[in-house]
């Protein structure tokens, strides 16, 4: 077994997809410029990459280890890369609907063999924790360069201009190269197939069983909302710098890469802050603080005029403070699912974390649909308001959420802040 190889090979396949999926905001904005669709119309992309996530997530587990996690990656990749290669060819907004529902279809194939895959490449709870905090933290960095890569194509003179198109010549190449990795790479997946690994019935119907305990419901309360405020911001950050904020096409998407950056903080500091507080204490005065900096920087988003001087250096206000919620939501979602996982027995994990990204996936489209809904029959600033209706509601989830782990016997959680 090739284990660097495979190791790289993981770290790459998860940096590609988190440059696709953290693209969708990028790509409403410049579709509605480039393709000439209103705001809900391009919040759609959102259900075409969530919706499939969440409909491959709860079938894949039953027949992927019979696949070959390699192999599922393999054709993951192969798929997002034709998908890559139609967008320049065949520019639509109906072609990148199709690239969105391949990315999530992939990605949802990528996600449950990555996971597996590391515990097959990995001894002990030490190394799985390290390993997955390697990748994950990867995957913040993917985020990252989605922005900038992106914005390298945009044409600062006209933001209609379909040269923005381009960027998926160099996305089809790496996912090719990273094939490339995985077919000349080895993983020994003979500890992955049991008898239960045969049968989806067996799979479906342990996902299934979850919904008896009550621990489930809260839990999956609390990260449908989170994941409604959070793809809230990330989705419409981009357009939000646009319209509200007034900066040009190619300084909104690289100004929203904030967001990404200030998760990635939020992140290591929650880990650290986890030694010496609870984690119930935490998420609460992460949820409070994200109110609070709501109302107090949004009201700097009013009244700004466009220039045509701007740049990084007299950009509004707003732009550098309202990305900064990130380090305060960052934390959430990876306490929430280590803290649910760890409550449960080890045998329900599995089917857990399918309930997981489907979830997630749900909350995402229903978060970014919402948003567009708002942003477009009043304003970006409206949008972003409306994100304390779910704050409001976290609170009183993460509230029954602890006091089911109580009562589960939950004492002591080890928490790794690995990331979706």
């Amino acid at each position: 077994m090739n284990r660097f190889r495979m190791i790289a090979a993981l770290a790459l396949i998860y940096m590609v997809f988190a440059i696709l999926l953290n693209s969708v905001g990028t790509v409403i904005l410049q579709s509605i410029y480039t393709f000439g669709v209103d705001k809900p119309q391009a919040s759609l992309l959102e259900l075409f990459k969530d919706l499939p996530v969440a409909v491959t997530s709860f079938l894949v587990a039953s027949f992927l280890p019979l696949l070959g996690y390699r192999r599922a990656m393999m054709i993951a990749l192969g798929i997002v890369a034709c998908a890559c290669v139609l967008m320049p060819l065949y520019p639509s907004f109906h072609t990148t609907e199709l690239l969105f529902t391949c990315v999530g279809v992939s990605f949802a194939l990528t996600k449950v063999a990555v996971y597996s895959s590391i515990g097959l490449l990995t001894n002990d709870r030490s190394e799985h924790g390290r390993l997955t905090n390697t990748v994950e933290g990867l995957f913040m960095i993917g985020v990252l360069i989605a922005g900038w890569l992106f914005s390298a194509f945009v044409d600062h003179g006209k933001p209609a201009n379909p040269s923005w198109l381009n960027v998926y010549w160099v996305l089809a190449v790496i996912c090719v190269l990273v094939i490339a990795l995985l077919a000349t790479s080895r993983l020994d997946e003979s500890a992955a197939r049991t008898e239960e690994t045969k049968s989806m019935h067996g799979s479906l119907l342990e996902m299934l069983h979850l919904f008896l305990r009550p621990l489930v419901y809260v839990f999956l309360a609390s990260a449908f909302l989170y994941v409604l405020i959070e793809q809230s911001f990330s989705t419409w950050l981009p357009t939000f710098n646009n319209e509200i904020l007034k900066l040009p096409n190619a300084m909104s998407i690289q100004m929203a890469t904030i967001l990404a950056g200030a998760s990635a903080v939020g992140r290591l500091v929650a880990g650290q802050l986890l030694r010496r507080m609870r984690w119930y204490a935490l998420l609460n005065i992460c949820v409070l603080g994200m109110g609070l900096l709501v109302m107090l920087t949004l009201p700097l988003a009013h009244g700004v005029v466009a220039r045509a001087d701007i740049g990084w250096l007299n950009a509004p206000t707003a732009a550098y403070l309202i990305p900064l919620i990130g380090v305060l939501m960052a934390p959430i979602y990876p306490v929430i699912n280590s803290v649910a996982l760890s409550s449960l027995p080890k045998p329900a994990h599995a089917a857990m974390t399918g309930l997981i990204v489907i979830f997630s996936a749900l909350g995402g489209t229903l978060g970014s649909r919402i948003t567009a809904i708002v942003f477009s029959r009043f304003d970006g600033i409206h949008a972003f308001y409306f994100s304390l209706v779910p704050m409001l509601l976290i609170l009183v989830t993460l509230f029954f959420f602890k006091r089911e782990t109580d009562r589960a016997g939950t004492t002591t959680v080890s928490i790794t802040l690995a990331g979706k």
